[in-house]
């Protein structure tokens, strides 16, 4: 990282300074394209920062340019108060990933940065803008990280699109709880942000191994196959694509792959099932094992976070009665809604109350 030591010089003086540094990198790199060509990026970081140098000479940020190595953001830092963060591609495109969007490593006090980026893909180029003006969208490694475009039009940043400022993000104790909100708004069905949990004010977190359904317990069959009937009413619909959201958050959240979800589900035929609202005939398996675990099914509803019901259910609000709302969603996916919905109730011996 490089940082100026001066704290007079004001944003027009270091924008000068950076657009003289982009004609003096391009003027060097038009004369020795085989040496950029081959630099790393640690090296290139070296490169942008004797450039800065010399180009600061008889300007306010004349010997107050420092560079920082290591994690730290950014990579040069000049007056204190502005940075320089350094990247590079070898291919023929302005764009890459950058930092963290927590910026965790982020230098005390460095107010205004700038990107400075070499195309170093012959021929070799370099071009600088303001680090929020080029900030297109998010990518995930282990946290989400930045994308950088060099190239992006006004009004089409990362800002632009959720509707908050790069400093009021950036300030933020969890800035990944906006960010997530707008890549949820814009899920396709069948898809899950794998890096965000069901609580938007929660990092996703699951298990680092991944396992098979097969190798599971039984116990531990079970408990998921609830987990499904508790949080994923569409379960028990007749929709083609109702175990979709399951199968993607037993992946994505408990890091479980089945390849064979429907016969956790669907198999046992038709039975009779004996209930507080009476004796319902020849009805699917599935209630048979809904009442078998309704102890733990009515135990996982009652301690799940509002905000985790509402995305899962659909809802707009959760009621005092968890259990009865959860019977009235289970009932709006199938055919027979007032006879399914009295057999919940009676399942779980609430009463029941007119559908609307």
């Amino acid at each position: 990282m490089i940082i100026s030591e001066n704290n007079k010089p004001t944003i027009e003086d270091f924008r000068n300074l950076m657009q003289n540094t982009d004609k003096f990198l391009n003027d060097e790199a038009s004369k020795n394209q085989d040496y950029f060509s081959q630099r790393t990026g640690t090296q290139l970081e070296t490169d942008v920062f004797e450039a800065l140098q010399k180009c600061a000479i008889n300007t306010p940020f004349e010997n107050t340019i420092s560079l920082i190595s290591g994690a730290s953001f950014p990579d040069i830092v000049a007056n204190k108060f502005y940075g320089i963060e350094v990247k590079s591609t070898i291919k023929n495109h302005w764009k890459s990933i950058g930092s963290s969007i927590l910026e965790s490593t982020r230098i005390p006090n460095v107010e205004r940065i700038f990107l400075m980026f070499g195309k170093l893909g012959k021929p070799v180029t370099f071009k600088s803008r303001p680090y929020e003006e080029c900030l297109s969208g998010i990518s995930v490694t282990h946290y989400p990280r930045y994308q950088i475009d060099m190239e992006l039009n006004a009004g089409e940043t990362i800002f632009d699109k959720i509707g908050i400022s790069y400093d009021e993000l950036r300030r933020m104790d969890n800035p990944v709880i906006p960010v997530s909100r707008y890549y949820k708004s814009k899920l396709k069905s069948g898809e899950s942000l794998w890096w965000a949990g069901d609580n938007e004010f929660e990092e996703a977190s699951a298990p680092p191994i991944i396992r098979l359904w097969t190798t599971l317990t039984a116990e531990q069959k079970n408990y998921y196959t609830v987990q499904g009937y508790a949080l994923f009413p569409e379960i028990l619909s007749s929709s083609a694509t109702k175990y979709q959201r399951y199968a993607l958050w037993l992946a994505v959240h408990c890091s479980i792959v089945n390849t064979n979800i429907r016969d956790q589900f669907s198999a046992g035929g038709k039975i009779d099932i004996q209930t507080a609202q009476g004796i319902f005939r020849q009805m699917p398996a599935a209630f048979g094992r809904i009442k078998k675990n309704s102890k733990l099914i009515e135990e996982t509803i009652n301690n799940a976070s509002e905000s985790t019901l509402i995305e899962n259910w659909k809802a707009k609000a959760i009621s005092n009665n968890r259990i009865e709302q959860w019977c009235r969603c289970i009932s709006r996916y199938t055919e027979n809604q007032i006879k399914i919905y009295k057999m919940l109730c009676g399942i779980f011996d609430i009463m029941p109350i007119a559908l609307s």
